[in-house]
């Protein structure tokens, strides 16, 4: 959601993929646009519109340069893994800084980066879940109930989004990049 944003606002968005399998919201369907082999879920093809894809297995060291290249070319980079994986690449803030201080960054938790949950993966139903928002959804005498849409993603992309820029207006003003983070949990 964040990265479809900013590219709605004018970003040139390059989205890094998994070799072979892609984003696995490729195959989330029906609907979908093609027929086939060649069919592409409509809701990949939503929230990756006005991106650029490339796909690169991090663990291979030549894939891996590629993608440092790209990160230290870019205005902004933008992840979503588990915390510690930017940096267990190399790609996070504190390496990439050395050579673009004025690089921002943001990364999107489920748990936010310290405390009991941070090494925890995050998914939209299961914060819906644990934050109480399903708790809220539903018949009042009913059993919890999911919101209908990835409202949790959906918010966490967005407060992402005013991080980004909020960063980016402080960059103008001292020439120096950031990290921003926002979580799901935060967000819910």
């Amino acid at each position: 959601m964040a990265t479809m944003v900013l590219g709605d606002l004018g970003a040139d968005v390059v989205k890094v993929e998994q070799p072979g399998v892609g984003d696995e919201t490729r195959t989330w369907g029906p609907p979908w646009w093609g027929e086939g082999d060649a069919a592409t879920s409509t809701y990949y093809l939503g929230l990756n519109r006005n991106k650029r894809s490339i796909a690169l297995d991090l663990r291979d060291a030549a894939d891996l340069a590629v993608a440092r290249r790209i990160a230290l070319g870019a205005d902004v980079v933008v992840d979503n893994f588990r915390v510690g994986t930017m940096e267990r690449f190399g790609l996070d803030r504190g390496a990439l800084a050395a050579g673009r201080p004025d690089l921002v960054t943001c990364s999107i938790t489920g748990f936010g980066s310290t405390g009991a949950g941070a090494r925890l993966a995050g998914y939209d139903f299961l914060v819906q879940a644990m934050s109480g928002v399903m708790s809220i959804t539903g018949e009042a005498d009913g059993e919890p109930t999911k919101v209908g849409s990835a409202m949790v993603d959906n918010l966490t992309g967005l407060y992402a989004v005013i991080a980004i820029l909020a960063a980016i207006e402080e960059r103008h003003r001292t020439g120096l990049g950031q990290h921003v983070e926002v979580s799901l949990m935060g967000s819910a």
